[in-house]
């Protein structure tokens, strides 16, 4: 399937962001990185060869059609309020989770029990902008190791505007994934960490669509 047409800029450059960055070179997409230290996205594209280009935050959101927020949950809102202008109309993907470190050497969610990220920030999004919760249902080992596998692994996504779903799927895809929706943003806390489609919750593990067909056949009906 040919790629899609519009600019990826990923932002963050923790694990997540150098993960997701890295598998859109290798499926041969080209992507813009961008993170809170010009010299470190500098390094990144060197790293990753031509097809990464390194800008500034905010000319990175300027430049890309989608962007790939590979930032903590706990800093968005303030992302939202200082970038409003420049993700104005975006494709915002969004793979955070809503934990924090515990104190015994693991995470904790850091919302209510029933509450969503998805949800929360889908109240807070700047104008005109779409929101999807995708790329962020394996941890960033596992979103490394199991990209391009055969056969394929799945990658879950979430979004209320069915209108942009080829194009979440592309970018799935040129992550190394098989893409499944599994509803709109309401839906978004089964792929969110300890949800039902998430690695740290009821799946366990990444999973190709043979061995989640149980689990995900109600959302594709």
């Amino acid at each position: 399937m040919k790629n899609s047409n519009l600019k990826v800029a990923v932002i963050g450059l923790g694990s997540i962001g150098k993960v997701v960055a890295s598998n859109l070179v290798k499926g041969k997409r080209d992507v813009i990185i961008a993170g809170k230290t010009f010299s470190k996205a500098e390094a990144l594209a060197s790293e990753l060869g031509s097809l990464a280009r390194p800008m500034e935050v905010a000319e990175a959101i300027r430049q890309a059609d989608m962007v790939v927020l590979a930032v903590w949950f706990s800093t968005i809102k303030e992302f939202f309020e200082t970038y409003a202008a420049e993700l104005e109309g975006k494709i915002i993907v969004d793979p955070s989770n809503p934990i924090a470190p515990d104190d015994k050497g693991g995470f904790k969610k850091i919302i209510g029990q029933y509450e969503s990220s998805g949800e929360i920030l889908s109240a807070l999004l700047p104008k005109h902008a779409k929101l999807v919760k995708a790329l962020g249902t394996l941890g960033a080992d596992s979103l490394k190791k199991e990209a391009f596998a055969d056969p394929r692994k799945v990658g879950f996504y979430a979004t209320d505007d069915q209108r942009i779903n080829p194009e979440i799927e592309s970018l799935i895809r040129d992550n190394g994934f098989e893409p499944v929706r599994v509803g709109g943003i309401d839906k978004s806390i089964d792929i969110e960490v300890f949800g039902n489609l998430h690695e740290f919750g009821a799946l366990g593990k990444a999973v190709t669509l043979e061995e989640a067909a149980e689990k995900i056949q109600p959302q594709l009906a």
